[in-house]
């Protein structure tokens, strides 16, 4: 049974970003900017945003890093997108989520030019997501396709099962299934018969944040198995899949960590490349 290595994909994706933003440097005299927006100081989104600089660093991008106290009101976080949405050094501009609860998370989002959203979930962006004519993908979603590629799954024709329906992972992660010709279904928490419908699944994704709830009973044998669950467990970090069960019926499968994690920031990294190339258009 093969393990799909996101982090080898991740880290391929990244090397032909670096090779690239060189050459256009060389150019232009200029290189990508990614500005990341960080309120308050949740520990978990703060290495996301540490983790995002060092690759920035890593591949030739400009990072603009504004760190905010958790006080910082609604109207001075509107005011900082409305400076970077003007600045032309920033190409891409990321809103660290979850925000605080004084702040509205959509208003922010729909403040950000949508040309610069290179998370995409902008309304506009979602609308041409949903349409087929994306710009920006978001970036879990689009990692997703992009293994599943890498590894020649066939998506066509086939039964795509996803558990949970958030806007960040679920819903983006069908419509980008179903531009490829997948027939998709769509698990939630009040799904009636949950394990009839994931056994039916030649490729299924969970992504509910319940740590091992997907066991081997509910998956079919030698389906493709992706697990977008991040879970700390006994200190450890776990899917949402029971790993050492669900390894030996699948015929490719996503580890926690190092399967679906690492390609986030990777598409997070091109979403960012292909903002700065329309800029230079």
């Amino acid at each position: 049974m093969g393990i799909i290595d996101g982090k080898m994909v991740a880290s391929q994706i990244k090397e032909n970003i670096t090779t690239e933003v060189q050459s256009l440097k060389k150019k232009t005299g200029k290189s990508p900017g990614l500005a990341v927006v960080l309120v308050g100081d949740d520990p978990a989104s703060a290495v996301y945003v540490r983790n995002k600089n060092k690759t920035c660093n890593n591949i030739g991008f400009q990072s603009f890093e504004n760190i905010l106290p958790a006080n910082t009101s609604e109207s001075e976080l509107l005011n900082l997108i409305h400076e970077l949405n003007n600045d032309e050094k920033v190409n891409g501009i990321l809103v660290q989520l979850p925000l605080p609860n004084h702040i509205a998370s959509k208003k922010i989002l729909e403040a950000i030019n949508p040309q610069k959203d290179v998370d995409g979930f902008h309304l506009e962006n979602v609308g041409r997501l949903v349409t087929g004519h994306s710009l920006f993908k978001p970036c879990t979603p689009a990692g997703i396709i992009k293994l599943l590629d890498k590894y020649d799954v066939e998506i066509e024709g086939k039964n795509a099962v996803i558990i949970g329906r958030s806007n960040i992972v679920g819903k983006p992660v069908a419509f980008l299934l179903l531009e490829r010709n997948a027939t998709v279904t769509i698990c939630h928490s009040r799904t009636k018969n949950l394990s009839n419908l994931t056994r039916s699944a030649d490729i299924l994704i969970a992504a509910i944040g319940k740590p091992n709830f997907v066991t081997a009973d509910m998956v079919k044998d030698n389906s493709v198995v992706i697990d977008v669950g991040i879970n700390r467990l006994a200190g450890k970090l776990v899917g949402d899949v029971d790993f050492s069960s669900v390894v030996k019926k699948a015929s490719l499968i996503t580890p926690v960590p190092g399967g679906v994690g690492p390609m986030t920031i990777a598409m997070l990294m091109e979403n960012t490349f292909r903002a700065f190339k329309n800029s230079l258009k």
